[in-house]
């Protein structure tokens, strides 16, 4: 401005205003102020998917507890989420290399655990003197199976770490079969990230945890994160992005500007938490949701309509199942009519116990059966569901709330030979929000004079207990402890004592509910 403005009353105010503004504002270095702190708050909480409820105090203090002046407080780091158990998927997967090569992973044979029957820690284990390159069109193929190690395997890799020993084993081996393949071997080595430490992680390596990880991992689901981050972030603006000590050594002058910074931290942040919660909260609503994929009937004949019975007879698929689990081919034509093929109506009213299941039948059949019935919903005497269990427990929820007289559950017991494959590091912490959500969904089932029925062992014994407290609201609901076993061999730990016993632990609604030994 010209100085011999600088007297005049607008000259003087120009002057003032730009004293007190200071210096210039550079704005390059305002935006990285602003990046730098956006990127630090969502990596606290971020972690492969998830976001981990880690709740800041201070820099000095890191974490604190969602504390509300209760005597005794449980927390664990994933309280607030959804324990997601996904099992095993079983897909093929495949990835495109930037030299164009498409590498293929393929299941050959998977032998899981079935019927709930725990076995041997199963992994995906690939064939690697079977892995295939096709130079015609450009594709690697490898075949996995999903099975227990083998004797010799797990004398190589030791009881700790084998997954990981498994993947360093494939990284190994299956660039090595393809020396003389420039393409293939570009596609498995070339280097994909870099990772925690600053190491090269190859494209196969890269895609091998990701495939691992898809078809065994767990996951969560936070249950409200928009208000969880909205209220992380103003935590953070208060404590780090203006820090009371900081300001007052500014002074007035300086102050301004970083306001202008918590600002525009708070405007970016909460647009991104917006976005995030939007897809959190369609997976939280998707894993709420009550979704059947299919509903089946076993009824007696007694209960089908006669005018049904020569569709009965026609359906050989209903025949042989009854020939495989009654044996009725062996009912001899003496006295009653026998069995023939196909079998006749005769046959039926001679033997009105025969259990007839809807899944043999079209749906115009079992739609016609159903209609047939009075008080359907009143005629069923049993229900079985496979499902996963919060699932089937949520689909419960209205039809049989406080009807359930006895609920018995077996829960993973978290040791070295039934540990989940938890997605982080959070073992205690993603087994109680395993357990949390279910027993959250089981309680309402009870009856006034319910039984629950837990067994665990030493391993998780003690955080079990105390869930059991929060959830139904007092030691006197908690009715009995009982050691169903005292192995004096143990069962073998890493380190320490071994497990030795196992308990039934038995909760009730009720106080007035006894327990019988």
């Amino acid at each position: 401005m010209n100085e011999s403005f600088h007297e005049t009353p607008l000259g003087k105010q120009y002057l003032d205003l730009r004293s007190r503004a200071g210096e210039p504002v550079d704005q390059e270095e305002l935006k990285a102020i602003v990046f730098n702190h956006v990127y630090t708050f969502f990596s606290r909480y971020y972690d492969n998917g998830d976001f981990l409820s880690k709740r800041r105090y201070s820099r000095r203090q890191k974490y604190a507890i969602p504390y509300n002046g209760e005597e005794v407080y449980l927390h664990w780091a994933n309280a607030d989420q959804y324990y997601i158990k996904t099992g095993e998927h079983f897909t093929d997967y495949r990835y495109k290399a930037p030299d164009g090569v498409t590498v293929c992973f393929e299941i050959t044979a998977a032998d899981t655990e079935k019927n709930n029957v725990k076995g041997d820690k199963r992994f995906f284990v690939p064939r690697t003197k079977e892995a295939a390159y096709d130079e015609d069109v450009r594709t690697l193929t490898v075949h996995f199976e999903y099975r227990p190690l083998t004797a010799k395997e797990e004398k190589a890799y030791g009881s700790r770490n084998q997954h990981e020993k498994v993947i360093a084993e494939a990284v190994e081996q299956l660039p090595a079969r393809f020396q003389r393949q420039p393409d293939a071997l570009a596609a498995l080595v070339s280097e994909k990230r870099r990772n925690a430490k600053g190491e090269p992680v190859s494209l196969l390596e890269h895609h091998l945890r990701r495939y691992t990880r898809r078809n065994t991992s767990d996951f969560f689901v936070h249950k409200e994160l928009k208000g969880f981050l909205e209220g992380e972030l103003d935590f953070y603006l208060k404590n780090e992005v203006l820090d009371v000590d900081d300001l007052d050594s500014w002074g007035p002058d300086r102050s301004e500007s970083w306001f202008e910074v918590m600002r525009a931290v708070k405007g970016v942040g909460r647009s991104i938490i917006a976005f995030l919660a939007q897809i959190e909260d369609f997976q939280k609503r998707l894993f709420e949701k009550k979704l059947v994929v299919s509903a089946e009937y076993c009824l007696t004949l007694d209960r089908v309509p006669e005018e049904l019975y020569e569709e009965v007879a026609a359906n050989d698929e209903q025949r042989e199942e009854w020939v495989r689990l009654f044996a009725i081919d062996g009912i001899e034509n003496i006295t009653q009519p026998g069995y023939s093929e196909p079998l006749m109506v005769d046959f039926f009213k001679a033997n009105p116990h025969l259990v007839l299941d809807t899944k043999f039948f079209d749906e115009d059949f079992t739609d016609r059966l159903l209609a047939s019935i009075e008080d359907l919903d009143g005629q069923l005497d049993g229900l079985l569901i496979e499902s996963e269990n919060f699932q089937a427990l949520n689909l419960l929820q209205e039809r049989y709330r406080e009807q359930v007289k006895c609920i018995y559950i077996d829960p993973p017991y978290n040791t070295a030979a039934s540990e989940s494959l938890y997605k982080n590091d959070y073992k205690h912490s993603s087994w109680l929000a395993l357990t949390e959500n279910r027993l959250r969904e089981a309680r309402p089932l009870l009856g006034a004079e319910g039984i629950l029925c837990l067994t665990i062992d030493d391993a998780e014994f003690h955080r079990l207990y105390s869930l059991l407290l929060r959830i139904f609201g007092g030691e006197e609901a908690v009715l009995g402890i009982a050691v169903i076993r005292s192995n004096p061999s143990g069962r073998s730990t890493v380190k320490g004592f071994q497990i030795a016993h196992e308990y039934g632990v038995f909760v009730g609604n009720s106080e007035h509910v006894s327990v019988g030994r």
